[in-house]
């Protein structure tokens, strides 16, 4: 009877296979993947390690033993298989594979544009990078470190951080949940529906916050960073016209590509950037410096140190103190702080912010 509803299906909206028993991350994502799109968003899905079963779906994911994207079978665990997304060195697993060859069209979809523009190839690789390397990386058995270099430096955890993983997450819920409310279903299926559900919101998220976010923030930054000598002869600081910008990531890839097509001294890093708070008039304007790295707590040139941790009125004095030392010209009142490790400062107009940067500059 199962099969010969499996074989009706198929003649409809396109037939998902995956396998039954313990799910993972990988395939509860690429089953998501999948139904994000409009040929399958109807698509029921088969678990089952039956080949016959399987015989009978249009697509498989995960089980199968085959890789072969021209009858739609996206298996990983064959012994020969050594695919990797392009211009990556992790092998994929089903999620990978999904995305690889439909995630230009999830994306292309989600934001009403064709395949083959650019905003869709940059967001392309950039949640493959961010977001689906990592699941690839998990279900393969990967590490972010490599084990030999950690063990040499005798490198440690401060804690445990499995537990906190979105692929921990999505294994928990193999197990039934004893808070979910009576009648809700407890069987394998259903917990791993919650699971692709749990998984793919997670993806959907990242994908409109990339497309709404970080890809005009590119632009804003883009600007910025082309017009940063108008700013300062230096070219040592940017201004952004608003707050809120996700700037860093796209900061230190403009850097790259300009020291790369050798427009600039490589030597001429980007040491602050400022921006308003928000968006009303007359807001008060922050200086951040820019850390060594993408990931690190160290800025590259922190504000001076003798106005870490001071404010206001206290801020200005010692900043006023500095200046009739050193006979400089007096930066304009209004400071409002400077944290304690000096790696953002605030002041009440944006021409007292750019002050601060310039002296940071000069010290």
């Amino acid at each position: 009877m199962a099969e010969q509803t499996a074989k009706k299906l198929k003649t409809g909206s396109p037939l998902i296979g995956t396998h039954n028993g313990h799910f993972h991350a990988d395939e509860a994502l690429a089953v998501y993947l999948l139904r994000l799109l409009p040929s399958y968003a109807s698509s029921p899905l088969v678990r089952s390690r039956d080949p016959a079963q399987l015989e009978t779906c249009h697509t498989v994911v995960d089980v199968g033993g085959v890789y072969d994207p021209a009858i739609n079978r996206y298996d990983h665990h064959q012994r020969t298989f050594t695919t990797t997304f392009p211009q990556h060195a992790t092998k994929l697993s089903s999620a990978g594979l999904v995305y690889m060859h439909f995630g230009r069209a999830i994306i292309a979809q989600h934001m009403s544009l064709p395949q083959d523009h650019a905003d869709v190839d940059l967001l392309y690789e950039k949640l493959y990078t961010d977001f689906i390397e990592a699941i690839d990386a998990n279900d393969n058995g990967v590490s972010v470190y490599d084990p030999t270099s950690v063990a040499a430096v005798r490198l440690e955890k401060r804690f445990k951080d499995g537990g906190v993983t979105l692929a921990s997450i999505v294994n928990d819920l193999n197990n039934p949940d004893p808070t979910s409310p009576p009648g809700e279903p407890q069987d394998e299926d259903s917990l791993f529906g919650r699971a692709s559900t749990l998984i793919g919101n997670v993806f959907v998220r990242k994908l409109h916050h990339a497309s709404t976010s970080w890809l005009p923030a590119r632009t804003t930054v883009g600007s910025a960073y082309s017009s940063r000598r108008e700013v300062h002869s230096s070219g040592r600081i940017i201004v952004l016209p608003q707050g809120g910008v996700p700037w860093k990531e796209h900061l230190y890839n403009f850097e790259q590509e300009s020291s790369a097509e050798e427009e600039v001294d490589p030597a001429a890093e980007v040491f602050y950037v400022l921006y308003p708070e928000n968006a009303t008039e007359g807001a008060k304007w922050r200086v951040q410096c820019v850390s060594v790295s993408e990931s690190s707590f160290v800025s590259r040139k922190p504000l001076p140190e003798a106005w870490r941790g001071v404010r206001d009125e206290d801020l200005d004095g010692v900043m006023a103190a500095e200046a009739e030392k050193a006979g400089q010209a007096k930066i304009p009142s209004g400071a409002v702080f400077v944290h304690a490790s000096g790696f953002i400062g605030g002041h009440q107009t944006r021409e007292g912010a750019m002050a601060m940067a310039v002296r940071s500059l000069e010290q």
